[in-house]
Protein backbone atom coordinates (compact mmCIF):
# COMPACT_ATOMS: atom_id res chain seq x y z
CA UNK A 1 0.00 0.00 0.00
CA UNK A 2 0.72 3.00 -0.82
CA UNK A 3 1.01 4.58 2.68
CA UNK A 4 3.70 1.46 3.74
CA UNK A 5 6.04 2.48 0.81
CA UNK A 6 6.30 6.16 1.23
CA UNK A 7 6.20 6.65 5.27
CA UNK A 8 5.54 10.78 4.20
CA UNK A 9 2.08 9.91 3.23
CA UNK A 10 0.77 9.24 6.35
CA UNK A 11 0.39 11.93 9.02
CA UNK A 12 1.94 9.91 12.06
CA UNK A 13 5.14 8.12 12.04
CA UNK A 14 5.05 4.82 13.54
CA UNK A 15 7.44 6.67 16.44
CA UNK A 16 4.40 8.95 16.85
CA UNK A 17 1.83 6.50 17.11
CA UNK A 18 3.79 4.09 19.21
CA UNK A 19 4.43 7.36 21.55
CA UNK A 20 0.31 7.64 21.93
CA UNK A 21 0.09 3.88 22.45
CA UNK A 22 2.04 4.53 25.83
CA UNK A 23 -0.81 6.44 27.58
CA UNK A 24 -2.90 2.89 27.29
CA UNK A 25 -3.13 1.25 30.90
CA UNK A 26 -1.51 -2.19 31.46
CA UNK A 27 -1.40 -4.45 34.49
CA UNK A 28 2.21 -4.63 36.12
CA UNK A 29 2.85 -6.78 39.48
CA UNK A 30 5.32 -4.84 42.16
CA UNK A 31 7.66 -6.18 44.00
CA UNK A 32 8.71 -3.05 45.97
CA UNK A 33 6.42 -0.80 48.35
CA UNK A 34 6.43 2.65 46.70
CA UNK A 35 3.55 5.85 47.57
CA UNK A 36 1.11 6.41 44.94
CA UNK A 37 1.92 8.73 42.24
CA UNK A 38 0.15 11.74 41.08
CA UNK A 39 0.30 12.45 37.46
CA UNK A 40 -1.26 14.63 35.60
CA UNK A 41 -2.80 11.69 33.57
CA UNK A 42 -4.13 10.42 36.85
CA UNK A 43 -3.10 9.28 40.45
CA UNK A 44 -1.30 5.61 40.29
CA UNK A 45 -0.47 3.16 43.23
CA UNK A 46 0.48 3.23 45.73
CA UNK A 47 2.54 0.02 45.11
CA UNK A 48 2.77 -3.16 47.33
CA UNK A 49 4.49 -6.35 46.78
CA UNK A 50 3.04 -9.36 44.48
CA UNK A 51 -0.76 -6.74 44.67
CA UNK A 52 -1.18 -5.95 40.56
CA UNK A 53 -1.58 -2.18 39.76
CA UNK A 54 -2.85 -0.70 36.51
CA UNK A 55 -0.24 1.98 34.89
CA UNK A 56 0.26 3.05 31.40
CA UNK A 57 2.82 1.53 29.69
CA UNK A 58 5.31 3.78 29.88
CA UNK A 59 5.13 4.30 33.72
CA UNK A 60 5.31 -0.03 33.46
CA UNK A 61 8.34 -0.17 31.24
CA UNK A 62 10.37 1.88 33.38
CA UNK A 63 9.58 0.17 36.25
CA UNK A 64 10.26 -3.17 34.42
CA UNK A 65 13.51 -1.12 33.04
CA UNK A 66 14.74 -0.78 36.90
CA UNK A 67 13.61 -4.20 37.86
CA UNK A 68 10.50 -2.91 40.04
CA UNK A 69 8.10 -5.10 38.17
CA UNK A 70 6.75 -7.56 36.31
CA UNK A 71 4.31 -6.47 33.45
CA UNK A 72 0.79 -8.63 33.30
CA UNK A 73 0.14 -10.20 29.89
CA UNK A 74 -2.79 -8.53 28.10
CA UNK A 75 -5.49 -10.89 28.44
CA UNK A 76 -6.04 -10.68 24.06
CA UNK A 77 -2.19 -11.59 23.51
CA UNK A 78 -2.52 -15.44 24.48
CA UNK A 79 -2.05 -18.06 21.80
CA UNK A 80 -5.50 -19.42 22.34
CA UNK A 81 -7.33 -15.41 21.90
CA UNK A 82 -5.28 -14.70 19.13
CA UNK A 83 -5.51 -18.36 17.24
CA UNK A 84 -9.22 -17.77 17.15
CA UNK A 85 -9.10 -13.81 16.32
CA UNK A 86 -6.49 -15.29 13.29
CA UNK A 87 -9.05 -17.99 11.94
CA UNK A 88 -12.32 -15.36 12.34
CA UNK A 89 -9.97 -12.46 10.43
CA UNK A 90 -9.58 -15.29 7.26
CA UNK A 91 -13.24 -17.02 7.41
CA UNK A 92 -14.43 -12.82 7.18
CA UNK A 93 -12.51 -11.00 4.19
CA UNK A 94 -15.18 -8.37 5.01
CA UNK A 95 -15.22 -8.11 8.61
CA UNK A 96 -12.74 -7.10 10.91
CA UNK A 97 -12.09 -8.69 14.43
CA UNK A 98 -12.34 -6.58 17.35
CA UNK A 99 -8.52 -6.14 18.82
CA UNK A 100 -7.57 -2.65 21.36
CA UNK A 101 -6.99 0.15 19.48
CA UNK A 102 -2.76 0.11 19.79
CA UNK A 103 -2.49 -3.99 19.39
CA UNK A 104 0.43 -3.44 16.70
CA UNK A 105 2.40 -1.07 19.41
CA UNK A 106 1.66 -2.45 22.69
CA UNK A 107 2.76 -5.90 21.06
CA UNK A 108 5.69 -4.29 20.24
CA UNK A 109 6.59 -2.34 23.53
CA UNK A 110 6.08 -5.36 25.50
CA UNK A 111 7.86 -7.96 23.15
CA UNK A 112 10.95 -5.56 23.17
CA UNK A 113 11.04 -4.44 26.94
CA UNK A 114 9.16 -7.29 29.29
CA UNK A 115 9.62 -10.43 26.53
CA UNK A 116 10.55 -12.66 29.30
CA UNK A 117 6.84 -11.67 31.29
CA UNK A 118 4.86 -13.12 27.82
CA UNK A 119 4.20 -16.40 27.87
CA UNK A 120 5.03 -18.29 24.27
CA UNK A 121 6.96 -15.20 23.49
CA UNK A 122 7.41 -16.38 19.73
CA UNK A 123 4.45 -18.14 19.52
CA UNK A 124 1.96 -14.69 20.33
CA UNK A 125 4.91 -12.58 17.99
CA UNK A 126 4.16 -14.75 14.97
CA UNK A 127 0.24 -14.86 15.11
CA UNK A 128 0.31 -11.04 16.06
CA UNK A 129 2.31 -10.65 12.39
CA UNK A 130 0.07 -13.08 10.87
CA UNK A 131 -2.92 -11.26 11.82
CA UNK A 132 -1.96 -7.52 10.85
CA UNK A 133 -0.97 -9.01 7.35
CA UNK A 134 -4.54 -10.45 7.10
CA UNK A 135 -5.73 -7.36 8.23
CA UNK A 136 -3.25 -5.24 5.76
CA UNK A 137 -4.90 -7.46 2.95
CA UNK A 138 -8.81 -7.00 4.27
CA UNK A 139 -8.36 -2.99 3.88
CA UNK A 140 -6.90 -3.65 0.23
CA UNK A 141 -10.19 -4.97 -0.92
CA UNK A 142 -11.96 -2.56 1.05
CA UNK A 143 -10.36 0.40 -0.50
CA UNK A 144 -10.78 -1.07 -4.37
CA UNK A 145 -14.69 -0.38 -3.28
CA UNK A 146 -13.95 3.13 -3.59
CA UNK A 147 -13.50 3.26 -6.94
CA UNK A 148 -16.66 3.62 -9.30
CA UNK A 149 -18.45 3.58 -6.54
CA UNK A 150 -19.89 5.47 -3.39
CA UNK A 151 -17.68 8.29 -2.19
CA UNK A 152 -16.68 7.02 1.16
CA UNK A 153 -16.16 3.45 2.33
CA UNK A 154 -17.07 2.09 5.96
CA UNK A 155 -14.35 -0.28 7.87
CA UNK A 156 -14.99 -0.82 11.27
CA UNK A 157 -12.66 -2.08 14.11
CA UNK A 158 -9.55 -0.55 12.32
CA UNK A 159 -6.28 -0.04 14.87
CA UNK A 160 -4.58 3.24 15.17
CA UNK A 161 -1.76 1.97 12.77
CA UNK A 162 -3.98 0.66 10.17
CA UNK A 163 -6.32 4.04 9.98
CA UNK A 164 -3.04 6.28 10.04
CA UNK A 165 -1.74 4.17 6.75
CA UNK A 166 -5.51 4.04 5.27
CA UNK A 167 -6.00 7.49 5.72
CA UNK A 168 -3.99 8.82 3.39
CA UNK A 169 -5.21 6.91 0.56
CA UNK A 170 -8.90 7.54 2.29
CA UNK A 171 -8.27 11.57 1.93
CA UNK A 172 -6.41 11.36 -1.84
CA UNK A 173 -9.28 9.46 -2.85
CA UNK A 174 -12.14 11.69 -1.54
CA UNK A 175 -10.60 14.62 -2.39
CA UNK A 176 -10.39 13.53 -6.97
CA UNK A 177 -13.99 12.42 -6.15
CA UNK A 178 -15.12 15.90 -4.97
CA UNK A 179 -13.06 17.58 -7.74
CA UNK A 180 -15.06 15.93 -10.46
CA UNK A 181 -18.06 16.52 -9.00
CA UNK A 182 -17.62 19.86 -7.81
CA UNK A 183 -19.47 22.52 -10.26
CA UNK A 184 -15.87 24.20 -10.04
CA UNK A 185 -15.05 21.96 -12.95
CA UNK A 186 -17.80 23.73 -15.06
CA UNK A 187 -17.45 27.25 -14.50
CA UNK A 188 -15.86 27.65 -17.92
CA UNK A 189 -19.36 26.30 -19.44
CA UNK A 190 -20.53 29.38 -18.31
CA UNK A 191 -17.73 31.91 -18.77
CA UNK A 192 -17.59 30.62 -22.99
CA UNK A 193 -21.32 30.14 -24.19
CA UNK A 194 -21.22 29.72 -27.64
CA UNK A 195 -22.75 32.96 -29.19
CA UNK A 196 -24.46 32.85 -32.22
CA UNK A 197 -23.95 35.30 -34.26
CA UNK A 198 -26.40 38.06 -35.37
CA UNK A 199 -28.21 38.51 -38.67
CA UNK A 200 -26.43 41.37 -40.32
CA UNK A 201 -28.52 42.79 -43.55
CA UNK A 202 -26.12 45.33 -45.78
CA UNK A 203 -28.38 45.34 -48.76
CA UNK A 204 -29.27 49.04 -48.70
CA UNK A 205 -33.42 49.29 -48.12
CA UNK A 206 -35.87 50.91 -51.04
CA UNK A 207 -38.97 53.03 -49.68
CA UNK A 208 -41.44 52.26 -51.83
CA UNK A 209 -43.64 55.62 -51.65
CA UNK A 210 -47.10 55.62 -53.44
Amino acid sequence: MAGQSDPHLSLFSAEEVEYMAEDELIEIVPNMRMDALNLVCGDFGPFMPQIAAEVPLWLAIALKKRGKCTVSRPEWMSVEKLTEVLEAERESPRVFQPLPFHYVEISRLLFDHAREDIPDTYMVRSLVEDIRNVRFHKIEINLEEIQGRAHAVKIKNLSAMEVNIVRPFVVRALQAFYKHDSPEMIDQVDTTTIRRPQATDNIPRRVVRR
